[in-house]
């Protein structure tokens, strides 16, 4: 398929979108609509000689915004429409054409992630008005990680609650894993062989991926679990729950909200989620902001270790993300807890690769495993696969 593909990741009051020609060259159409259902909605993004703009949209639902997206792609006309997908439960090992079948099996995941789901197929619905005659192709978030062995993606718990009510790891930023696992084994002399992918953000994660297939990875049922995030707590004592309930009489609702919203990087530094901000503050010597950055740079340091026990051998790690593409720092002080697996930073290189930048920080002659930043691309990554599955069909 030769027509650009329209990437859609849709929120419940936002729609982030790409449109991706299949020729890699080709200028990338890309956006924002935003505060959708309120007077502020707006749409912002760049055309293709790269100018900004940003538009009003008063009071637009996720229809109207996608008609004002329409009017934006310059004439160039998509061929299909690719959306993110947050949770696939167990149902979907890859992206998958929307039909009835598979809008009702995103919908039976929908009380795994009760925030994503149901904002994803109002964005398919809407996009099915607008588009009405376009394929258009689901890919997951958790679809990376379904090759994970059951060693890795079971709790201890009931059997029953596995086999009846889907209780178990399933790992999300798939498409940001399978990216730069892959563009890892394309640029170093390593190949498809073991690596150890960290997506720093607001949300994190972790994973392991040996020739291009999850092995592990951090995030678990929800992507509550595992490291400290821009405001998620990431792991801790499952009592905690019943412990707050007990002597603070928290409702889980409560509970809920202060552990996804109000904790992470905000809730240890007090003052930000925004890691340029503690960064800052804590080189400035503000206490609890320099206690945010040991404990985020830890707790990515130990996944990382615990997480290199599920690879048959260690090629090299990769950060990527807002903050593993643009932290110096971050990713300075996380190898620097891992002096055992035989890294070997070049300061400088660290230093130089920011803002886009790809490339491998390793010193001059270094023969352990290698230390790549690879920006991360996931709506490359969505189209790749909408694409995929569309020729699959044919």
């Amino acid at each position: 398929m030769n027509a650009p593909v329209l990437v859609i990741n849709c929120g419940s009051s936002s729609i982030k979108y790409a449109l991706i020609d299949s020729d890699p060259e080709a200028p990338r159409l890309a956006g924002l609509a935003e505060r959708l259902g309120s007077p502020d909605a707006r749409l912002k993004g760049k055309n293709s000689s790269g100018e900004s703009f940003t538009q009003p949209l008063p009071d637009a639902d996720h229809t109207q915004a996608l008609n004002a997206i329409l009017e934006r792609m310059e004439g160039r006309v998509p061929g299909a429409v690719g959306h993110r997908i947050v949770h696939g439960g167990e149902h979907f090992t890859q992206a998958a054409l929307i039909d009835d079948s598979v809008i009702n099996a995103i919908e039976t995941t929908a009380a795994l992630a009760p925030l994503h789901n149901p904002a994803n197929l109002a964005g398919v619905a809407a996009t099915q008005s607008v588009f009405p005659t376009l394929p258009q192709v689901a890919v997951f978030d958790t679809a990376f990680h379904q090759t994970m062995p059951p060693r890795a993606y079971r709790y201890a718990l009931p059997e029953s609650l596995y086999a009846e009510h889907g209780i178990r790891r399933y790992g999300f930023h798939g498409t940001s894993h399978a990216f730069v696992s892959q563009r890892a084994g394309e640029l170093s002399t390593r190949g498809a062989g073991g690596w150890l992918t960290a997506h720093l953000g607001n949300g994190c994660s972790t994973s392991a991926v040996f020739n291009n297939q999850s092995l592990d990875t951090s995030m678990g049922l929800t992507p509550l679990e595992g490291l400290v995030m821009g405001t998620r707590s990431g792991d801790v004592d499952p009592g905690l729950h019943a412990h707050l309930h007990r002597q603070l009489g928290w409702t889980l609702d409560k509970i809920d909200s202060v552990l996804n919203k109000e904790s992470g990087l905000l809730g240890l530094s007090g003052l930000t989620n925004d890691m340029r901000e503690i960064e800052e503050a804590a080189e400035q010597g503000h206490p609890t902001a320099q206690l945010a950055m040991e404990v985020f740079c830890y707790r990515i340091a130990k996944s990382l270790a615990a997480l290199s026990c599920a690879l048959p051998q260690l090629d090299g790690v990769i950060f990527t993300g807002g903050i593993g593409e643009n932290s110096p720092i971050v990713r300075r002080n996380v190898l620097a807890l891992l002096p055992h697996f035989g890294f070997a930073l070049d300061d400088s290189a660290n230093e130089a690769t920011i803002r886009g930048k790809e490339g491998c920080l390793d010193s001059d002659g270094h023969q352990g495993p290698q230390v790549w930043v690879i920006p991360t691309d996931e709506e490359g990554r969505i189209a790749m696969e909408t694409r995929h599955c569309l020729e699959a069909r044919l």
